[in-house]
């Protein structure tokens, strides 16, 4: 950065885009765009409306070494669409067979879905042999659904498999082309897919000043919609906001791939939510509100997404989600949840730099943040509830190779600097706070420290022969491989002592720091280019990391997933990005072409509790599960280009709408009308040939 370049001021942060503003003009059209929205609840309804009784594909969770679920949804008629209520209850045969020919099958029965779980389907197929491959198919109403793959977990008692799998978070629909996926389900070599959470998200379709507006790009305004066009309140919203991420070519693809392990964030139900409320929730809502809605959003995961349900036990405490997988003599996968008992995220003390149900707050500051800081400090506030943090602390203690935890928000202590990320607010820019202020992620484990500090002491004590601790998170937005110090945080301390290792996915599909700093950049400077966003984008994290040296990588401008490997030796993360924005392709995740790539690798080996670099990515598996292989899982692209033809006609269909609302004169009104009428049979044929597609 040339030293004329002024500082950008950048407001406090959120895990949401500032270029909201900037979609509002874009998006006056597609507020008025009436009943037929292409990926909306169109698109969430074609699989039913177009006759194929298996469109939403299949999914197969949460594998131990003897059993597997297996999932789909059915449409029994074309009046049984997501979230509808409509539809008979329909018995749904299932297969399960060593062979993609079903030449072998080993477990097979019948299923009766109805309305009441929304028309899914999901079987707890038991019995099965560890660590072997296994292809399934259902059937029902005369047709048969694709064939999935899936494979039973590498957990035989004393003996070690290899392990690898596809970390992932945040996969906004409105944000992008879910190409992290597509890139998934090519690969052969992987166990499964963890989802640490954000797999559908809450907000409304239109763009919006308010916390419920529309987040993504501008340019994919009626490309990439969602309906219902209100933010997620009821039972059928979020069926039909699920139904439309099960409806997309690539989603289906890579849980068609292999099984998938997933668990819930915050916007499965709204924006940094608490056990009573949630950011994002209108105003006056009641807790009993919220907590129907809560309910809802969970009743619509649990139908939706290949999750086990016998292991849930609903008692005083709500319902328990976390859960444990073993992997034989490797180790071990605890699945944390943190939304449901959590304390309300602490808001900013700082009149300038308010917040509402958290986010980056200033802290440390003596006189000025000590209710706030007081408040992130108090040991009754909890992240997750004791008796989980209990169950989690025994699983850490357990002997073993390695205690990996599938978790939601980053457990580093981690501090930002406020003249990199808020300038306005210190008094070198007009503000009022210490040139020297940080902020902390109140949402985060930084705004819990007390469950923060016991959680790493705990880590940092256990024997060597008890293993080493491997966090896995998504959330943020951005990439990161860190340290976890002992000792807390401690502004610029080198000399930590790690007490274990996080590795943090990047989003699929969210906004991360770029998506953030570009609009103030613009802002100061109108003409500036995406790589002046990326150099100011750098710089931040470079200052951030000097003031928290154990984030030893970090990157906040790609989009993509992780690759994680396990061996007795070491844990590898391997990070496939997107590229970096340029001034010709601005924002690579309006290109559905554009794919994530290998970039870097980072590992941790085991009994050193540190992380270094690592040349290349990782190889050959050591080992694979019996059973025949599985061809890649391709994404249906006639399907996508069907789609895609749809929307653009769909957008033409509502141009002339509008133009007729507006125009005057008999002659142009006639043009219009016989307009509309011929894009109406373009919009018909076009609705065919997606059911076709299917």
């Amino acid at each position: 950065m040339t030293h004329d370049t002024p500082a950008p001021e950048v407001a406090l942060p959120t895990r949401r885009t500032l270029i909201k503003g900037a979609a509002v003009g874009a998006g006056a059209l597609a507020v008025l765009t009436g009943p037929l929205r292409f990926f909306d609840e169109t698109a969430a309804a074609a699989p039913a409306v177009s006759g194929d009784v298996f469109g939403y594909g299949v999914a197969s969770g949460d594998p131990t070494a003897t059993t597997l679920i297996i999932w789909t949804r059915v449409a029994p008629s074309i009046d049984a669409t997501p979230g509808s209520g409509q539809g008979a209850a329909t018995p749904v045969s299932w297969q399960v067979a060593t062979d993609a020919a079903f030449k072998k099958i080993v477990k097979q029965g019948t299923y009766t879905t109805s309305p009441d779980s929304d028309h899914t389907v999901k079987v707890d197929v038991t019995g099965l042999a560890p660590y072997t491959r296994y292809f399934y198919r259902f059937s029902a109403a005369g047709q048969t659904s694709v064939v999935g793959r899936a494979q039973t977990a590498p957990d035989v008692a004393g003996k070690v498999h290899a392990l690898r799998f596809a970390l992932v978070s945040c996969s906004n629909f409105t944000g992008g082309y879910f190409t992290a996926y597509r890139q998934i389900a090519k690969r052969t070599d992987l166990d499964f897919v963890l989802h640490v959470g954000d797999y559908i998200y809450e907000y409304a379709n239109a763009p919006s000043d308010g916390p419920d507006g529309r987040y993504g790009p501008a340019e994919l305004i009626g490309k990439r919609d969602v309906l219902p066009e209100n933010t997620l309140l009821s039972l059928k919203d979020y069926r039909l906001r699920h139904a439309l991420h099960k409806a997309d070519p690539d989603a289906q693809a890579a849980h068609q791939a292999m099984p998938w392990i997933t668990i819930f964030d915050d916007h499965e139900v709204a924006n940094n939510s608490w056990e009573g409320g949630a950011e994002n929730q209108p105003a006056g809502t009641t807790r009993e509100e919220f907590l129907a809605r809560r309910n809802a959003a969970y009743q619509a995961y649990l139908e939706w997404m290949p999750f086990r349900l016998p292991e849930q036990a609903a008692d005083a405490d709500g319902t328990t989600f976390y859960k444990k997988f073993t992997f034989g003599a490797l180790g071990d996968l605890s699945i944390l949840e943190t939304r449901q008992h959590r304390a309300k995220p602490t808001d900013s003390d700082v009149a300038a730099a308010p917040t509402n149900a958290g986010g980056f707050i200033p802290a440390g500051l003596k006189g000025l943040t000590d209710r706030s800081d007081a408040e992130m400090a108090d040991p009754s506030r909890h992240l997750p509830d004791p008796t989980q943090m209990q169950w989690l602390k025994g699983n850490i203690a357990s002997p073993g190779h390695w205690h990996l935890l599938g978790n939601q928000v980053i457990i580093t202590p981690v501090r930002f600097p406020a003249s990199a990320m808020a300038p306005s607010l210190i008094e070198s820019g007009g503000g009022p706070l210490p040139n020297d202020t940080l902020l902390a992620n109140s949402d985060q484990w930084d705004g819990y420290q007390a469950d923060q500090a016991d959680l790493i002491a705990h880590m940092a004590k256990q024997p060597v022969s008890n293993g080493d601790v491997v966090v896995l998170t998504g959330d943020i937005h951005s990439s990161w491989v860190t340290e976890i110090p002992a000792s807390g945080f401690v502004n610029g301390k080198t000399d930590y002592k790690s007490a274990g290792v996080e590795f943090v996915t990047p989003s699929v599909t969210s906004d991360g720091f770029f998506e953030q700093v570009l609009p103030a950049v613009l802002k100061k400077i109108p003409t500036a280019k995406p790589e002046l966003g990326v150099t100011m984008t750098k710089s931040i994290i470079s200052n951030a990391q000097k003031i928290n040296p154990w984030v030893r990588y970090l990157d906040g401008i790609a989009h993509g997933f992780t690759i994680i490997d396990v061996t007795p030796r070491r844990v590898q993360a391997d990070f496939f990005h997107t590229p970096n924005p340029t001034t010709a392709l601005p924002d690579p995740r309006t290109d559905p072409t554009v794919v994530p790539v290998y970039t870097t690798s980072w590992q941790t080996l085991n009994g050193s509790k540190k992380v270094t670099p690592v040349p290349a990515a990782v190889g050959a598996r050591s080992d694979s599960p019996a059973g025949t292989p599985m061809p890649p899982a391709k994404p249906n692209v006639a399907l996508q280009a069907a789609q895609a033809k749809l929307g653009r006609d769909v957008q033409a269909l509502n141009d002339a709408r509008k133009a007729l609302h507006h125009a005057k004169g008999m002659k142009k009104r006639a043009r219009l009308k016989k307009k509309i009428k011929a894009l109406k049979k373009k919009v018909a044929a076009d609705r065919q040939a997606v059911a076709a597609a299917r």
